[in-house]
């Protein structure tokens, strides 16, 4: 099937007419009959933009600023859904990993002997809710974290070298015997000057800054992703023999775990996506949305409950995370390889070829264009679904929805924001 990335020059359809016919009837799941089993034009054609399946995935409709729930675009229509991973639970290993290294690994990583394991921390994008928890979660677990409306602050804290700055505080760890004060040194939030987070090279920037600053008061490095990880590891981690910890188990992340990288946590993007494009062919399909999921397909795929979890109140599908680390790094150096349960064929009889649009927030992202859209471009074949991918700047909104010129032609849609906040403005264009 044909792949190709959308041109800007599709901006001028904009104020092509949508189409203006009502969907089908949808099944009390969710699932939602395209009304219409043939070519995807001619469904296409047959069903108004705003009925058509839509999927969110990895940024979920919520409030920056509070993490609340965006339930109006969750539940644009009957065919909507989320498509994620458990944030929390991923923070939590993420917290726990970088903690039970420390306590196995403490003979000379305090590396000036002062008795104060210091860690540095790269945040991703502070209105993130994933970025939020994996701050949280490693102050959680280090013992760093100060409550803030209830929840464990997740600011950056720019400078910390006293242990005085208030959105954090000294942790303590006690290893054989002896006790170990635990201090965030540093962290920021890693946006470039054109506004783009998890910006690899601001990370590989920082870490320049912050080694000329602490030296060898720095023992661990965190980081909210492998993308940035990777960057300090190469540019300063490596070679000092700081473990660096990061998370999205990317191949480059993974194979320099037997270079020292100290682990990473693997959200499952071979399930992600999966689902991603799965509870669109269901939803095309007229089926129930727990077929090939929870339930067995046709074809004989299906998932077990221990790899994601699905919260009906919130029309949010999970995947549930491993930690990666030099005892298992080896079963996860193939990041793009399609998950065994769920990598047989459909029948092209019985599941027609569907059109889909779908954008990736920033084509320059290293998990969302190393790991992701490769595995969402091998799963596309096995469910029988013709994809645009459409790769945005990580920096506004408008570089992606005017690309979406003329919904009328597809049959779903697949979003990946770049602003959790900015559900409207896609929901918007599919409402005309």
């Amino acid at each position: 099937m044909k792949k190709k990335m959308i041109s800007l020059t599709l901006a001028a359809m904009l104020g092509l007419s949508l189409a203006a016919c009502g969907g089908g009837g949808g099944s009390t799941s969710g699932g939602g009959d395209s009304g219409d089993s043939g070519d995807s034009g001619s469904a296409a054609s047959d069903v108004a933009n705003k009925d058509k399946p839509l999927v969110w995935f990895n940024r979920q409709p919520s409030n920056s600023s509070t993490g609340e729930l965006d339930m109006a675009a969750l539940s644009f229509n009957d065919k909507t859904y989320y498509v994620g991973f458990d944030a929390n639970q991923g923070a939590e290993l993420q917290g726990t990993m970088i903690k039970e290294y420390i306590e196995a690994n403490i003979d000379g990583l305090d590396r000036n002997g002062d008795g104060v394991i210091g860690y540095v921390l790269a945040i991703g994008d502070i209105g993130h809710n994933d970025s939020i928890a994996r701050t949280r979660g490693v102050r959680k677990a280090l013992g760093t974290g100060i409550e803030k409306d209830g929840e464990i602050n997740s600011e950056p804290i720019g400078t910390n070298t006293d242990g005085s700055a208030t959105a954090v505080q000294d942790g303590e760890l006690e290893i054989g015997g002896k006790k170990y004060v635990v201090r965030e040194l540093a962290s920021q939030e890693m946006k470039n000057s054109a506004g783009a987070t998890w910006d690899a090279a601001t990370a590989g920037n920082a870490i320049g800054t912050w080694s000329s600053s602490f030296g060898d008061q720095i023992d661990v490095i965190a980081s909210n992703n492998d993308g940035m990880g990777m960057s300090m590891f190469n540019a300063w981690s490596k070679d000092k023999e700081v473990p660096t910890f990061g998370y999205d188990a990317n191949s480059d992340a993974v194979a320099a775990i037997a270079e020292g990288y100290g682990g990473t946590i693997s959200q499952h993007a071979d399930v992600q996506a999966y689902l991603t494009l799965r509870v669109l062919r269901n939803a095309l399909d007229g089926v129930d949305i727990d077929t090939g999921i929870g339930t067995e397909d046709d074809a004989g795929n299906v998932l077990s409950d221990d790899v994601y979890v699905y919260r009906e109140e919130e029309r949010s599908y999970y995947a549930l995370n491993v930690a990666v680390t030099a005892d298992n790094y080896g079963d996860f150096t193939d990041s793009t390889k399609v998950y065994d349960p769920v990598s047989k064929q459909l029948d092209e009889g019985a599941h027609a070829t569907k059109k889909i649009w779908l954008n990736i927030y920033n084509a320059s992202d290293n998990f969302l264009s190393s790991t992701y859209q490769p595995l969402l471009q091998n799963y596309d074949k096995l469910l029988n679904l013709d994809v645009d991918y459409i790769g945005g700047d990580g920096q506004t909104e408008s570089n992606i929805t005017n690309r979406l010129g003329n919904p009328a032609e597809y049959d779903a849609f697949a979003i990946n924001m770049v602003k959790t906040d900015n559900a409207a403005s896609y929901t918007s264009l599919l409402s005309q």
